[in-house]
């Protein structure tokens, strides 16, 4: 019976016979990679909203100019360290940005809140920024 328990926690042996820990090399160069995307897509819309682009490579930083971008409260950055309320705020900053550039909810919340590809959409589209957002007409239109 313990030779059963003993081969459930083996070790996973890297190219030079000691035990591997950590991410590999691979890992690394996919994490660099999305880093790079995301650096480029933030560049551009922080440039389009009037902040500097290169705010995109500081890591806290370029969340402190997303949520000034949505026009919400810089201590809002706080928000992103919290576990799951992270994520609630990720997509109700998605919805304040996707306003901010003319789009609609869903597009803030998927494309922007959820997946992060709209970040490129709006970098390198033809939006434009509008630091306020239109008022909601009092009368429905059909």
């Amino acid at each position: 019976m313990f030779s059963q328990f003993a081969q459930a926690y083996t070790y996973n042996y890297g190219p030079s016979g000691t035990a591997s820990s950590g991410p590999s090399a691979g890992a690394w160069i996919a994490y660099l990679v999305v880093y790079v995307l995301a650096v480029v897509a933030l560049w551009r819309v922080f440039e389009k909203a009037g902040r500097p682009g290169w705010a995109s490579i500081i890591p806290v930083y370029n969340v402190y100019n997303l949520v000034k971008i949505a026009g919400r409260p810089g201590w809002w950055t706080i928000l992103f360290f919290l576990p799951f309320i992270n994520i609630i705020i990720s997509i109700v900053v998605g919805i304040e940005v996707g306003k901010h550039f003319g789009h609609g909810t869903a597009f803030g919340v998927i494309l922007l809140g959820l997946l992060g590809i709209g970040y490129f959409i709006v970098g390198f589209g033809s939006d434009k920024y509008s630091p306020t957002l239109p008022a909601a007409s009092a009368t429905p239109t059909r």
